[in-house]
């Protein structure tokens, strides 16, 4: 429902912006700001992409969680469509979206209301799964089970006991 009125409230918040901004300052540079805006908010949001980017391969690469560059990645694009649409709300919007701080604020709120259930990497270097990564013990849910296998690039891997077992 919050979305219906989303839809229905930023265009009449819109049409009334233009109105009474066209009102103060005349027709052609009320349009002249909106062209400007989309200009200026393009080249923000490439600037501001490419650095999300660099933030997402840099978590990638020492495998951290890519989730907070992944949602900056997100609000950025997000901001490059409020901003290439005409008006001046969505232009306030898409501007405050560009400015780091607001963005992490804006995901410190989100984390508040949005409770993630479980969250898996993939494989990492030197380790097969063969099950999913772990489980909670039903009994007691401070325990997690997991398995994992170590595969050793020197041994074969059917070269028979390792002298920790018996056969």
């Amino acid at each position: 429902m919050w979305l219906f009125a989303l839809f229905v409230a930023v265009p009449i918040i819109e049409i009334a912006l233009f109105i009474q901004v066209g009102g103060l300052i005349g027709l052609w540079p009320t349009l002249l700001i909106v062209v400007v805006t989309a200009i200026l908010g393009t080249a923000l949001v490439r600037q501001q992409g490419a650095l999300a980017m660099s933030q997402l391969r840099q978590s990638f690469a020492e495998l951290n969680d890519p989730a907070e560059p992944l949602a900056h990645g997100a609000m950025i694009l997000l901001s490059g469509a409020l901003l290439l649409t005409p008006g001046f709300f969505t232009d306030t919007v898409g501007f405050l979206l560009l400015i780091p701080a607001f963005r992490t604020f804006v995901l410190k709120e989100l984390r508040k209301r949005v409770k993630v259930q479980s969250f898996v990497m993939g494989q990492q270097a030197g380790f097969t799964q063969t099950r999913p990564p772990y489980r909670q013990n039903p009994q007691d849910p401070g325990v997690i089970d997991g398995e994992w296998e170590e595969l050793d690039a020197d041994k074969p891997k059917n070269q028979g006991p390792s002298g920790w077992t018996r056969h």
